[in-house]
């Protein structure tokens, strides 16, 4: 009767142990299943596009806690180069993309800049330039302000630096095959651009029309102001688009993102600095 109970105590606790293992098995699954719920999607490239990037993250994760999406800079070519080698999941360019670029590369358009020609507001007497004259003077051929109807001082040459889409794109549309004067001071983004010719009466720059302010003037490029109906309409000719890039069709969380970003939500989001495109 003793050995009958202690067999029976014995088959408890073994039974008990069992069901505790497998309580503490499901905890770790359930687990490891919430660590994997979470979507971490990376977006590199254009230094142009990486602000408005940040803004749309941030709309976007406010409703979709479980995604974390992170922004990182580098520049168009590297945005281009991270979407094609699979690097991030989404490149960000702010230029057009050439030819040899576009190998499975899903171009989608989140939005439209201007880029202004910027001088500082005592530059009075000059008003408008054609895109020679500010071919010439960015590749050095032009080197003083009366040359163009201004007052007789050096021309103080600002650039953005060597990778940048903006600059990418001013190249493309205004340079052609002339090089920008080693003459030049480099800056590495747009506010930079604005502080250095804010601070010169002398200077000339380039930078995204949104970056515009009372510091610095954007001057008419052909007659046609740098505005955002003028870009929209196609007469101002300074211009690109914002994309970002996948490596073939978006899915799943990228593609839930990147249709945001075309919603009126997101484009909302897009018109406080840059040109809808919905």
């Amino acid at each position: 009767m003793i050995k009958k109970r202690w067999t029976l105590a014995l088959a408890l606790i073994v039974a008990l142990i069992i069901a505790t293992a497998g309580c503490g098995g499901k905890a770790e699954k359930k687990e490891e299943g919430s660590k994997s719920g979470k979507t971490s999607i990376t977006i590199a490239g254009s230094t142009s596009v990486q602000p408005l990037s940040d803004e749309l993250v941030k709309a976007y994760t406010q409703k979709n806690p479980n995604v974390t999406i992170n922004v990182q800079g580098g520049g168009s070519s590297q945005g281009i180069k991270a979407a094609v080698e699979g690097i991030a999941q989404i490149g960000a360019s702010s230029r057009e993309l050439k030819e040899s670029e576009k190998t499975n590369i899903k171009e989608t358009i989140i939005a439209l800049d201007g880029i202004a020609i910027a001088v500082h507001p005592k530059n009075n007497k000059v008003t408008n330039l054609s895109i020679e004259q500010v071919k010439r003077i960015f590749s050095g051929t032009i080197t003083n302000w009366k040359e163009v109807g201004g007052v007789d001082a050096t021309i103080s040459v600002v650039t953005r630096e060597a990778g940048s889409g903006t600059r990418g794109a001013f190249e493309e549309i205004v340079m052609h095959d002339a090089k920008i004067t080693d003459k030049a001071i480099t800056q590495a983004s747009n506010g930079a651009i604005r502080t250095t010719v804010a601070g010169d009466e002398k200077s000339i720059g380039y930078l995204s029309l949104g970056f515009i302010s009372a510091d610095v003037k954007g001057i008419k490029v052909d007659t046609v102001e740098p505005t955002v109906e003028n870009v929209k309409n196609n007469t101002y000719k300074v211009k690109r688009p914002f994309l970002y890039l996948t490596k073939g069709d978006p899915t799943g969380e990228i593609k839930s993102f990147i249709d945001f970003v075309l919603s009126p939500a997101g484009q909302e989001v897009v018109g406080k600095h840059y040109i809808k495109v919905r």
